[in-house]
């Protein structure tokens, strides 16, 4: 059987994150790739300039035609910008009997909030509940509990008890943003917390870090590996994609990392 795996995110037209991203990382990672567009963004490795949301009918009926026909194994959500999207997406999870990985895309890299407050709220209390492993960075950590961003582990394991308790299955607490030598991650399923620490790596071509991390995560599942296996894999891919982003030439800002290191030669 053909492992499939859908994603539920944004369209970056410049190509390195988003719907771009998590169908090189489907690719990549052997996973065949759906998609249901929710918002087309115009941008590039410098920034955003322009987004048009998909309206919420349209998302509805993309869900129910790949779920209708497709045996999709593993479901991704990134970008849904809009309450009325959120509603769609998780009625058309309902229906399908589906849970996800949520990465909840609440806020950008430079602090700035991206969903308006009635859609976070809808995000944590329609979503959460319906998430096989929820992905948020610290920032995203901190808005969904309401506390502080964390600043140490200790604090990153008290925020991800504190998001299982939305509902979710299992959280992975993205620590990236941590000061030091290690970017770790903490994982916990409620009764376990895995510790995933890596290397930091010094680069600038980190853009669609988050998507394809989440993306990596859904590869694995579909492919029918357990939870804590496919989010060790993920972190492990995505670890190897940003240390070849530097080998990629890409635009004049923050470039993608590299989704096919594996086979493009330099």
């Amino acid at each position: 059987m053909t492992a499939i795996a859908l994603t539920i995110a944004g369209s970056d037209s410049g190509g390195g994150a988003g719907i771009q991203a998590d169908l090189k990382t489907f690719s990549a990672l052997g996973v065949y790739g759906a998609s249901v567009i929710t918002a087309i963004t115009a941008q590039n490795t410098r920034g955003v300039t322009a987004v048009e949301d998909v309206s919420a009918e349209i998302v509805s009926a993309q869900m129910d035609a790949v779920f209708s026909d497709l045996d999709v194994k593993a479901v991704k959500i990134g970008m849904v910008s809009r309450r009325e999207t959120i509603a769609a997406i998780a009625d058309g999870l309902r229906r399908s009997g589906k849970r996800a990985v949520v990465d909840p895309v609440m806020v950008a890299t430079s602090g700035d909030a991206l969903l308006r407050p009635d859609a976070v709220t809808a995000l944590i209390e329609e979503l959460l509940p319906l998430a096989l492993v929820a992905t948020p960075n610290l920032a995203e950590a901190a808005l969904m509990t309401g506390r502080a961003i964390a600043e140490d582990e200790a604090e990153m394991a008290r925020q991800a008890e504190a998001i299982m308790r939305t509902g979710a299955y299992a959280v992975l607490v993205k620590g990236g943003h941590l000061k030091g030598r290690e970017a770790t991650d903490l994982f916990f399923d409620g009764d376990t917390l895995v510790r995933l620490p890596a290397a930091r790596i010094e680069t600038r071509n980190d853009h669609g870090t988050g998507c394809t991390l989440s993306a990596a995560i859904a590869a694995g599942l579909a492919k029918g590996l357990p939870l804590v296996e496919a989010v060790s894999a993920a972190k492990s891919y995505l670890h190897a994609a940003i240390f070849a982003a530097d080998r990629l030439e890409i635009g004049q800002g923050r470039g993608p990392v590299h989704h096919f290191h594996r086979w493009w030669e330099d």
